[in-house]
């Protein structure tokens, strides 16, 4: 294989059909980014940032990680040091980062946003940054015009039910172009563990449904006001982040007794803990159906690993790992209940463990029923499996256990409006996959075949299966 330059035209892409496939058919695709944590307050407000530190390193628990990795203190991560001090720990960071994602994402990104071929570290880490952020002080680079550069047509954000949904709504109201919906993210309703912040969560939900909640009757009435309201603000989609799916047998009277002792402040075991968490996952899961929604169930994570850290930093700051959780016989127990009952909606499964990956892609195979092409999907490569090696298995066990071409495709999964590129990373690594089979005479050369696909998967596919309607 001839060497080429550095992140240059064709990277990633080793065969002249991945070339083809990529520079004729994915590159001019849109994103459909229908799953991600961007702050929406950024968007409606259309936020600029004084610098690259806040827009790039704000948030990003991945550099985080490898700062802390390479030795860097926590201020510079974290903590009080300046915007300047931080950028520079991060440029002398990333040399340290060869063959982590991190040193791809970095370079792609300040390529993509702001012209930079300059590799990042600390000789150049001063240049960069000032140009960076001269660029980032001009209207071209607030928060709706980054996602206009980046030709993103859909973002699906992550949200509480308790949440107000106001700045979807102003973005609605400003007629932005950008679909900007809301995401059905009802963890927190069910997570009985801990009675006292269960107890919180419900008494805020009680104020965002205006009513009281003293029984599960009206414990369900409640989620039902606010899963509507989503609804009328034009979500389509719910997410569930979990160690594993939740089937444990249970009835109607077993859960209203359980909800009793809960919300008298008891706690409760874990049998009937699973058991709450079953019933919510059934319950939640019937609201989607009958809506016509799209339910996703993030399997995997053990989270906030060092309870010292967490208790200084909190969550969701760079502490987190994959889990090995028995995740097949729960969850082919859930999927089933809702199937018998005829209730079953559009289902997108994410392992992180890529131990699970032919689990799940043979799992969504047991309850495809012809009603939509790829009812159930096995989700893209998520946190940990976000990475060229991570894509490739997973795409690789959806395609020798299902149908590639019905995949749904990239998402950013991110707080970052610097993670857009990952789309293209992404549309290199299949392109390439696909052009190594063509390459081994596994697949024909036909790239009206091929280039269909590829458009399909970049973004059509995702299109057709939230049927959110696009302008024109």
């Amino acid at each position: 294989m001839a060497q080429r330059e550095f992140l240059s035209d064709d990277f990633s892409l080793t065969t002249e059909t991945a070339k083809r496939l990529y520079h004729e058919h994915a590159a001019k695709m849109p994103i459909y980014d229908y799953h991600c944590h961007l702050p929406v307050r950024d968007l409606a407000e259309d936020k600029q940032w004084e610098n690259l530190t806040q827009i790039w390193l704000y948030g990003d628990h991945y550099k985080w990680r490898g700062m802390r990795t390479n030795g860097v203190a926590e201020r510079y991560c974290t903590g009080d040091a300046s915007d300047w001090e931080k950028f520079e720990k991060w440029a002398e960071t990333v040399p340290y980062t060869v063959r982590n994602p991190l040193f791809v994402w970095t370079h792609l990104e300040l390529k993509r946003y702001f012209g930079v071929d300059k590799v990042l570290n600390k000789d150049t880490a001063r240049e960069i940054y000032e140009h960076c952020n001269a660029l980032l002080r001009t209207k071209e680079f607030s928060a709706r015009n980054i996602l206009r550069k980046m030709n993103v047509k859909v973002v699906c954000s992550t949200d509480d039910p308790i949440d107000d949904l106001e700045h979807h709504r102003k973005l609605a109201d400003d007629g932005f172009e950008v679909k900007v919906l809301p995401t059905w993210r009802p963890d927190k309703g069910m997570a009985v563990e801990d009675a006292g912040a269960w107890n919180g969560w419900i008494d805020k939900l009680e104020a965002a449904a205006d009513m009281s909640i003293a029984d599960f009757g009206e414990y369900m009435e409640a989620l039902r006001k606010r899963h509507e309201f989503f609804h009328e603000n034009g979500c389509r989609i719910s997410d569930h982040g979990l160690e594993t799916a939740y089937a444990e047998e249970y009835n109607e009277g077993d859960i209203r007794k359980i909800f009793d002792r809960l919300r008298a402040g008891e706690e409760v075991s874990g049998t009937d803990q699973l058991k709450f968490k079953s019933a919510m996952l059934y319950e939640f899961g019937v609201m989607d159906y009958e809506k016509g929604w799209v339910q996703q169930f993030h399997f995997g994570a053990i989270r906030n690993n060092s309870t010292r850290l967490f208790e200084q930093l909190g969550a969701d700051t760079g502490f987190d790992s994959i889990g090995d959780f028995e995740i097949g016989r729960p969850l082919s127990r859930l999927l089933d209940r809702l199937d018998q009952d005829d209730k079953l909606a559009k289902t997108i499964l994410y392992a992180l463990n890529p131990r699970d990956n032919e689990l799940l892609a043979t799992m969504v195979g047991n309850f495809q029923d012809g009603s939509v092409p790829g009812k159930l999907q096995f989700g893209s490569g998520w946190w940990f499996n976000d990475q060229r090696d991570g894509m490739v298995r997973q795409m690789n066990a959806l395609s020798n256990m299902g149908l590639l071409s019905r995949f749904v495709g990239m998402l950013t999964d991110s707080r970052s409006f610097m993670s857009y590129p990952r789309h293209e990373y992404f549309r290199r690594v299949l392109c390439d996959l696909i052009g190594q089979d063509v390459a081994l005479g596994e697949l024909p050369m036909d790239m009206g075949l091929l280039g269909e696909i590829v458009e399909n998967i970049s973004f059509n596919n995702a299109r057709d299966y939230f049927g959110i309607e696009l302008p024109a």
